[in-house]
């Protein structure tokens, strides 16, 4: 597959009931490399399938994809009902204060318990990559940030870092970055995309890309995911 051309994804994501359980898409050829792919706030691992199995597989047949699901929490935001969620949020734009630390530290060690899976396996630290969207994307950035482990990338589809979770030394500063955010994002505005990608450019040692996209709201887009796909392909060169 080129990588110059833009890969079709689904053009809708939609909201099922959640399973909740991990879910795991083989390696089609032999397995050098994970992926851990985290969804974000209100989704499950049904969301973002179709475009991983359609638009990222196929090029990347020595990847195992890894898609653990959040439970049921009653989120503030969402008028406190029960909705999947890593932690729960008050406000969007999250606000500098809110940091759900119970939730945080319990969803953390579900993506480093997840990760020691795959060392166990036999699979390197730097051939293990997290890509989360929003919520999703916000985790994975706290996990990086936590982490004792030489990871080889992580990649924030709309993210951000919650301030709080800047607090402490980064155990990890050479772990490569991808951003990609949309300049016309309400909910995660590209402000906070900014600030977090210039506290990343101060404290990681690695290349920190940043990568926005005009007119694209709190989603993906074809051009998203084509830079996503190429930054996987070299992320996980044998």
């Amino acid at each position: 597959m080129s990588h110059s051309q833009p890969v079709p994804i689904l053009a809708s994501m939609e909201k099922v009931a959640p399973q909740q359980q991990t879910v795991v898409i083989p390696a089609t050829q032999q397995h050098t490399a994970s992926i851990i792919f985290v969804h974000g706030l209100g989704q499950n691992t049904f969301t973002w399938q179709a475009m991983i199995r359609e638009g990222l597989v196929p090029s990347l047949p020595h990847v195992e994809w890894i898609l653990p699901q959040a439970s049921e929490k009653r989120v503030t935001y969402s008028n406190n009902i029960l909705r999947p969620s890593w932690f729960n949020i008050a406000t969007l734009p999250p606000g500098d204060e809110e940091f759900d630390e119970p939730a945080i530290s319990e969803s953390i060690e579900i993506v480093e318990d997840l990760i020691l899976a795959e060392l166990h396996r036999g699979i390197d630290a730097r051939r293990i990559i997290l890509v989360g969207f929003s919520q999703g994307a916000a985790l994975s950035l706290m996990v990086a940030l936590s982490t004792l482990h030489d990871l080889g990338g992580i990649a924030s589809l709309s993210g951000w870092i919650p301030p709080r979770a800047r607090e402490h030394p980064l155990t990890s500063p050479h772990v490569p970055i991808l951003w990609c955010h949309g300049n016309a994002d309400t909910e995660i505005p590209l402000s906070v995309g900014q600030d977090a990608v210039a506290f990343l450019r101060t404290h990681i040692r690695e290349d920190v890309q940043f990568h926005t996209y005009a007119g694209l709201e709190h989603t993906i887009n074809d051009e998203e995911v084509n830079d996503l796909l190429t930054w996987l392909v070299k992320q996980t060169a044998n």
